[in-house]
């Protein structure tokens, strides 16, 4: 099996763990994911099987899309519906949309972030939360990131959903947390749905449920897109059977102007029979030199 899934997480799932449900279901152990998506958090998470995992460096700086709800009126020490409760409650009874509309406007754009305490982000080589676990002090460094569109769906007594189109590395947690100091009463992320990573995209997506089916019938063929079909914004080049040879053989290849890869800066060299061979760096005008090898 080489190529990418796209599973459905399900809440209270690490996203580790779904690596390890997938590695059993496959019976491989080279999966890894395309962005690790918080415990409490649903929807999509790519998964890279076999020599694909090759590509992952690919997808580092892949946007993402959320359905999120946020509950307004308290924070919480992991700024989600899975933290404990801090600070006084002031719930209130209907969110002002204006007033939401304002604040959300200085979360638009490119802006600094400080990732949130209970977070992957490492301080000296131990992820953050670790360190906050053990009462530990936390002191994470703003990062840049870019929220490309933030639109307010709907407004429900205490409860404001949000679609947004951001950058990969940024939380919503924090927009969460912010938001709600902004607005004066504390918030928290209380459901998040991500419904597009990359390429990826929810209507992709397999349950757990889908995928233990598929394997009962030796069918989980059918819920691995191909190698080739992966990275589509990256021009390909089809390779004879002597050329993939050499490929493989580490050596150059040639991709003629013709055939959509003219100045690109990668390819993607695909074989007779439709499979990716490799990825392929600009080294002279239309010569590429093979990087990454299936």
């Amino acid at each position: 099996m080489t190529g990418a899934i796209v599973v459905d997480k399900p809440s209270g799932w690490t996203s580790h763990d779904v690596v390890n449900k997938v590695r059993k279901l496959f019976k491989i152990k080279k999966v890894g994911h395309l962005g690790t998506l918080d415990p409490a958090a649903t929807g999509v998470l790519p998964l890279v099987l076999g020599r694909a995992t090759r590509l992952a460096q690919f997808y580092v700086s892949g946007d993402k899309v959320y359905d999120a709800v946020i509950h307004f009126g308290w924070a919480t020490d992991t700024y989600d519906c899975d933290g404990t409760p801090v600070g006084e409650k002031k719930e209130p009874a209907e969110l002002d949309r204006a007033r939401l509309e304002e604040l959300l406007e200085q979360f638009r754009g490119e802006i600094q972030q400080l990732p949130p305490p209970i977070s992957a982000k490492k301080i000296h080589g131990t992820p953050a939360y670790k360190l906050a676990r053990k009462n530990k002090p936390v002191e994470l460094q703003p990062v840049t990131v870019t929220i490309y569109s933030l639109e307010l769906l709907e407004v429900e007594g205490p409860r404001a959903r949000l679609k947004v189109h951001c950058s990969a590395g940024t939380y919503l947690r924090t927009v969460a947390h912010e938001l709600g100091k902004r607005y004066g009463c504390g918030a928290f992320l209380e459901k998040l749905v991500r419904l597009k990573a990359a390429e990826f995209t929810l209507e992709q997506a397999r349950t757990i449920e889908e995928l233990e089916v598929l394997a009962q019938e030796g069918r989980l063929d059918r819920a691995v897109i191909p190698a080739a079909k992966l990275l589509p914004d990256m021009p390909s080049v089809r390779v004879d059977r002597l050329t993939e040879t050499q490929i493989r053989q580490g050596r150059d290849f040639r991709a003629s102007p013709f055939r959509g890869a003219k100045r690109a800066k990668l390819v993607k060299a695909i074989s007779e029979s439709g499979d990716l061979v490799a990825i392929g760096e600009a080294r002279l005008p239309n010569l590429y030199h093979p990087i990454i090898v299936l």
